[in-house]
């Protein structure tokens, strides 16, 4: 499914329009991109959270050479799926 269907999926469940719904949708994104940015942790219980994570510098190997490349430091984004959400991606009730 990609943005688009997803709009219109989440427009037809809402009694909405798909306009209405995609500012929704953009302004989701954008909070959750702040909060994601600031280090603070969103999430939506039983659904998913983001949070940040940071990844330590590390030596890693080139697969084409083996030489050892190093990795640096980095902030990354950790995405973790819900309880009701696996269970739904399980195919459980």
């Amino acid at each position: 499914m990609n943005r688009g269907e997803l709009v219109s999926a989440v427009a037809k469940k809402a009694g909405t329009t798909a306009t209405a719904t995609d500012q929704v949708l953009n302004a989701i994104i954008a909070v959750v991109s702040a909060e994601v940015a600031a280090g603070r942790k969103v999430s939506i219980p039983g659904f998913i959270s983001f949070e940040t994570a940071d990844r330590p510098a590390r030596t890693g190997r080139n697969p084409r050479t083996g030489e050892p490349v190093k990795i640096a430091a980095r902030r990354a984004v950790k995405v973790t799926a819900g309880s009701a959400l696996k269970r739904a991606a399980a195919g459980e009730k």
